[in-house]
């Protein structure tokens, strides 16, 4: 037998307010070979960890003075403007409508759906004129509330509202692991509010939207469909008429899904998406949730066909989960090596010596006007250097340009981690790019 184990520190029964004890880990296998082959995973993993990468790329920090809060330096703010700009262009396509959202509220409204009693200790709170207020967890009180304001009719129904707002969760500070475990996060969020007629739809069609977008990522997927736990709101029969509408839903869909007994959000079941990675790591992103407990604390109704008022269904629906996570999951999923629709470096021009500077910077204007991220090394550095530090920096396109390129307004185009070398106009370079941009490569 062939061990390997490993240590940390942990709170009893996760209260960080007792004392801390000692979590040992160990894992056993039959021969040597495949322990070996177990380290190499572990070396492997280290090697693309997030927070290795995303210091190296120079995309975000943290500081002692905002523990569990980001800090998002400028290349990581492009890669979350591309994400965002592709879930509003998705958001476009299937009816969805951006809303925004107050980040605080007086924890009235949290009594009112329950985070109060069920939440409350990973809450942010503060005192304001003598009440209690909470920095918002989610967002889904916040919709009720937009939906409660005015009077609703069925023909506004399913209404979809998105939401990118800002969330707090006061997480351990033990528990707090880089990008995937932090206290300050974006969710690409939404709630749907429906018609019992109109849940399987509804549902099947987020999942279409989640297939649709982990395969352009690369991911492969899994589907669990997570049924009442032991502490929850509402009566077995509303739980059971939610999670047989789940049921009828992934059949519909077609994909393989499983059973997770007792581990439903405690307001609802849902289904949750485990995705695996390049590197065979689980991360449970998406979920989609069905809720009958919400529309009934916050009392929504809606006008029916004859005039009648029925009471709407809520769908807590994400495709990216936190936007936070997700980063982590796809810096390591590609290894860093970000494909081009996303890439914070899409392309750097590396002019041959200081008589090609000035077409360098005209080329990188025209790159720059076409919207792709383009730098210009303009170091005096060898073209053999400036070419070597481009392929480091994870640029996708490396665009020499000297005396022929000026001559025929023309580069020299080097797709990283190839030696190929690809003469074009530049022009054809702007299709080239777009073509490639259009196809998520």
């Amino acid at each position: 037998m062939n061990l390997q184990f490993q240590a940390s520190a942990a709170y009893w029964r996760g209260n960080k307010d007792r004392e801390s004890l000692q979590r040992v880990y160990g894992i056993s296998y039959p021969d040597k070979k495949r322990l070996q082959a177990h380290y190499q995973k572990l070396e492997e993993a280290k090697k693309y960890d997030h927070r290795v990468l995303g210091k190296n790329q120079e995309l975000f920090f943290f500081h002692p003075l905002s523990p569990g809060s980001c800090f998002f330096l400028p290349h990581r703010a492009r890669i979350y403007k591309k994400l965002m700009k592709f879930i509003n262009n998705q958001y476009e396509k299937r009816g969805y409508e951006e809303v925004v959202t107050p980040n605080l509220y007086n924890m009235k409204l949290w009594e009112t759906s329950g985070h109060a009693d069920k939440y409350k200790e990973n809450m942010f709170l503060l005192e304001i004129e003598k009440q209690e207020f909470g920095l918002k967890p989610m967002n889904c009180p916040g919709h009720c509330l937009i939906f409660q304001h005015k009077n609703r009719s069925y023909r506004e129904l399913p209404l979809r509202m998105a939401d990118f707002g800002m969330l707090h969760r006061n997480e351990a500070s033990g528990a707090l692991t880089g990008l995937t475990r932090v206290r300050r996060f974006q969710q690409d969020d939404a709630h749907i509010f429906c018609r019992e007629s109109q849940i399987k739809d509804e549902v099947r069609s987020g999942l279409e939207f989640i297939k649709y977008t982990y395969n352009i990522f690369g991911f492969t997927f899994k589907l669990n469909l997570s049924t009442m736990p032991e502490s929850h709101i509402g009566d077995l029969a509303t739980w059971e008429k939610a999670e047989a509408a789940l049921k009828q839903a992934l059949i519909e869909f077609g994909e393989p899904w499983a059973v997770n007994e007792g581990d439903g959000a405690y307001y609802g079941p849902k289904i949750d998406i485990t995705v695996s990675d390049a590197l065979n790591k689980d991360h449970q992103l998406a979920t989609l949730q069905l809720d009958y407990q919400l529309p009934e604390r916050f009392e929504l109704c809606f006008s029916s066909e004859e005039g009648k008022m029925e009471r709407p269904v809520m769908i807590h629906r994400a495709i990216l989960g936190s936007v936070e996570r997700m980063v982590a999951v796809l810096l390591e999923h590609y290894k860093g090596k970000w494909p081009l629709w996303l890439s914070p470096r899409q392309a750097i021009v590396c002019p041959v010596s200081q008589i090609s500077m000035r077409y360098a910077e005209e080329v990188k204007d025209h790159i720059c006007e076409a919207g792709y991220y383009v730098d210009v090394d303009t170091s005096d550095k060898t073209i053999q250097k400036k070419v070597r530090e481009a392929q480091m920096a994870q640029y996708n396109y490396i665009l020499v340009v000297g005396g022929e390129e000026v001559k025929n307004g023309q580069v020299s185009v080097r797709v990283r981690d190839k030696d190929e070398v690809t003469v074009m106009s530049v022009k054809g370079l702007l299709q080239h790019l777009k073509d490639q941009v259009e196809a998520f490569h």
